[in-house]
């Protein structure tokens, strides 16, 4: 039996772990896919303290894993079914067997939104994308149109320019929620138009892209842009199916937690994208990592 399991290995579970690690607990973590998790969508962090010029995404989350590996830890590429409460420990069901541990943090992360549009589904991995770093190269002096107003959306618009011949910015409000250095950046660049006060209400295309439909939310107006790939960042969505049963969430599924990161359940943490809070960031995520293991610490120690 395991001190403690850590479900997912991107900043938040990666933090509990070097934290946990530091605290000589008994630890496993588990990553379906490999760690880094959402951020790794993107191509640079210019935001994380201690990096004044910005540091790949890339670099940071080796670094992260690598300090992991260091204090014993191991993170193991399985994904978590189930836990089920047997007494005062926890089973955990994955997709290569069983683990039972005392305690167990959820850093189980997010996954990108769909707007829910006619053509959307049809065409994703035909010119229809969640993430720019992945699928940049493939538009090189093509017409992009990238969808939202956030730090997500405008950071993969500035990061498609490198490729895109030009790029549609459409947002359904006149503001952007983005920080405003990035939102400068996007108003100097001339191969970036803003299309502001619109909603797309149709993605165009048999086999694959071919444009857009949008309607202005004022004027009720609509019009239609051609391009050959869509990129969509319009939030989130926590990856907590697995938890639902057991935890308290809210009405968009993200778990509820106190300060502490302690959730509904005695001897289950929650750290991350997965929880319901103000900031998705690294930075964020890392505090609310430590803060989980140092209340796992804390609670194992009252056992």
């Amino acid at each position: 039996m395991y001190d403690l399991v850590i479900i997912g290995a991107g900043p938040a579970g990666l933090a509990a772990a070097i934290y946990a690690g530091r605290f000589k607990l008994s630890t496993l973590v588990f990553e379906k896919l490999s760690p880094g998790g959402q951020i790794l969508l993107s191509p640079l962090i210019e935001n994380y303290p201690g990096f004044p010029e910005g540091v790949s995404t890339f670099d940071l989350i080796d670094k992260f894993k690598k300090q992991v590996e260091d204090l014993g830890v191991a993170i193991e590429n399985k994904e978590v079914l189930e836990i089920i409460p047997e007494g005062n420990s926890y089973l955990v069901k994955t997709s290569e067997g069983d683990f039972k541990a005392k305690c167990v943090i959820v850093s189980s992360g997010a996954k990108s939104k769909r707007i829910g549009v006619v053509g959307e589904e049809k065409l994703i991995g035909k010119g229809v994308s969640y993430c720019g770093t992945c699928d940049g190269p493939l538009f090189k002096n093509k017409d992009i149109v990238v969808i939202g107003g956030g730090d997500r959306a405008v950071e993969d618009a500035i990061f498609l320019v490198n490729y895109a011949k030009s790029i549609s910015l459409v947002h359904r409000r006149s503001e952007f929620r983005a920080s405003e250095i990035l939102v400068e950046k996007v108003r100097k660049n001339n191969k970036i138009k803003l299309v502001l006060n619109s909603v797309v209400t149709e993605i165009i295309g048999d086999s694959k892209v071919e444009g857009i439909k949008i309607q202005n939310v004022l004027s009720k107006k609509t019009s239609e842009i051609s391009c050959q790939g869509v990129f969509i960042f319009v939030g989130i969505i926590p990856n907590t199916e697995f938890v639902k049963n057991i935890l308290e969430i809210d009405e968009f599924g993200f778990i509820i937690t106190r300060p502490e990161m302690a959730t509904s359940r005695r001897g289950i943490f929650a750290c991350g994208d997965c929880i319901r809070k103000s900031l998705y960031q690294v930075v964020s995520a890392c505090s609310d990592g430590a803060t989980a293991a140092d209340s796992a610490h804390k609670y194992l120690l009252k056992q």
